[in-house]
């Protein structure tokens, strides 16, 4: 059996990361690590506040999983009986299983990505970076103090007030680059949303690849009006999580961004992958603000996505573990 210890991280982060509903410039990420039998598997949760998860709630839950068994849980088939049980977060419930999972690939002699039976990932793995929301008059000298021009996809973070000036900024600042506006259910409706893309497209030098959630999850019925009239692919996020109707998402989006700690798991992740591109839809992997303890997990999946936007650990000041390089806007695996 393995012995389950959980550790909070408190993470200082390069900027404020500013996105549609709030505003940070550190994070508390919880690493979770299983060790026995010589060796060691690490998991990261990342709480989500959109789903009301705190670092306080997930050390709880942690601490009735101790209580009620989870010494004793060394497969998947007893994390899942212990979690079925004592339901926890989606971000813990990541960190157990991905804990949990690189330990037994570790004994099984196994890179993780073999023992789970997915592709093996590519040796560097292109990353979007995120801009997030900002005084306009700081953006042109954000792009070039981070370089961001050596990512191929840029994602910016927007609001409704200040997203066309955002965009404006950056069309003009790095003409012709490819751009993924995330929305984060920024936009109250259908309308609203066509309006923005059609000043958008006006711009010049914009280059706009994606929209990821423009409008509340719940708002299914202006999804479906949106998806026939949008100019770019629209994303999924907070409209999937560990669940979903793929054949309502499809009539939604034209793709969906899994993101694991929203999942719950590597197994429920791939599920959603693999069903994503099943329906047709274009597969991203996505994350949150994380350390290269996360960034590595998902990067063991990764060749079951097309878009990747795998960029929280370069968000983070000072990133800890290591585990994950960046350059010219690729990644690699060094663990």
């Amino acid at each position: 059996m393995p012995t389950w210890t959980l550790t909070a991280h408190s993470l200082p982060l390069r900027f404020v990361w500013k996105i549609s509903r709030n505003a940070s410039s550190s994070k508390t990420n919880l690493l979770l690590q299983a060790a026995g039998h010589g060796h060691t598997g690490l998991g990261e949760a990342a709480p989500n506040v959109r789903y009301n998860e705190t670092p306080e709630l997930l050390s709880q839950q942690f601490a009735a999983l101790q209580a009620h068994g989870l010494s004793d849980v060394a497969t998947l088939a007893g994390l899942d009986a212990l979690l079925a049980a004592r339901p926890v977060a989606h971000a813990l419930s990541f960190a157990l299983e991905s804990a949990l999972v690189q330990w037994l690939a570790a004994q099984a002699g196994q890179p993780v990505w073999q023992w789970l039976g997915v592709p093996a990932p590519a040796p560097a793995v292109p990353t979007a970076f995120s801009l997030p929301i900002m005084e306009v008059g700081e953006v042109a000298g954000f792009l070039r103090e981070l370089d961001m021009q050596r990512f191929e996809l840029i994602k910016i973070k927007v609001n409704q007030a200040e997203g066309l000036d955002l965009l404006r900024e950056v069309a003009r600042t790095l003409p012709g680059h490819s751009l993924l506006v995330d929305g984060n259910e920024a936009w109250p409706d259908a309308d609203a949303v066509l309006q923005f893309l059609e000043q958008a497209a006006a711009l010049p030098g914009l280059n706009l690849r994606f929209l990821e959630q423009p409008l509340p999850a719940a708002f299914t019925d202006h999804y479906r009006y949106l998806k026939p009239r949008s100019i770019v692919p629209l994303l999924a996020d907070e409209s999937v999580t560990d669940a979903a109707d793929f054949a309502d998402i499809a009539q939604q989006f034209h793709g969906v961004n899994v993101k694991l700690m929203k999942a719950g798991g590597y197994r429920r992740g791939i599920e959603l992958l693999r069903n994503t591109r099943a329906h047709g839809l274009i597969p991203m992997l996505g994350c949150m603000v994380e350390t290269s303890v996360g960034i590595a997990a998902a990067l063991q999946i990764s060749a079951l996505a097309d878009v990747h936007d795998l960029d929280g650990f370069l968000i983070v000041k000072d990133e800890p573990f290591g585990l994950v390089t960046e350059a010219a806007g690729q990644l690699r695996l060094l663990a």
